[in-house]
């Protein structure tokens, strides 16, 4: 065979099948591997497309500011037994991702951590709190 115009040379009969079976096993190879690097990704983008939950005790309110989209805060009650620190996580598209001020809430009271996402970015595209 002539591999760089593309004719065929000689070639023996008993190689052309087992050239077919080898190519039958390449393509089930092939989609096997394709299968699982599909399965991977999907089980992946379930897996972080969860939010974290908010820490236990803690009561929190999150939001946008009311006037600047790159402002972002967390509002929380410690209606536990124990003393809890907690931050705000803005995930921010295009721009780094940012956490706020860490706030310590003694049992009952009530604080807040605010964050700001850079300009470059879109803006905020998700908000959580942190323990």
């Amino acid at each position: 065979m002539n591999l760089f115009t593309g004719t065929r040379g000689t070639r023996s009969k008993g190689c052309a099948g087992a050239e077919k079976g080898s190519r039958s096993v390449l393509r089930a190879l092939a989609a096997t591997a394709t299968v699982a690097a599909l399965a991977v990704s999907v089980t992946s983008a379930t897996a972080t497309a969860a939010p974290p939950a908010i820490p236990p005790g803690l009561s929190c309110d999150t939001g946008k500011h009311a006037i600047d989209d790159y402002t972002g805060f967390a509002l929380c009650r410690n209606n536990g037994s124990q003393t809890q620190t907690f931050w705000v996580h803005l995930v921010c598209g295009w721009a780094p991702d940012v956490d706020g001020n860490h706030v310590t809430l003694r049992p009952g009271e009530s604080g807040q951590s605010t964050a700001h996402c850079g300009k470059i970015g879109t803006g905020i595209g998700e908000i959580h709190v942190r323990p």
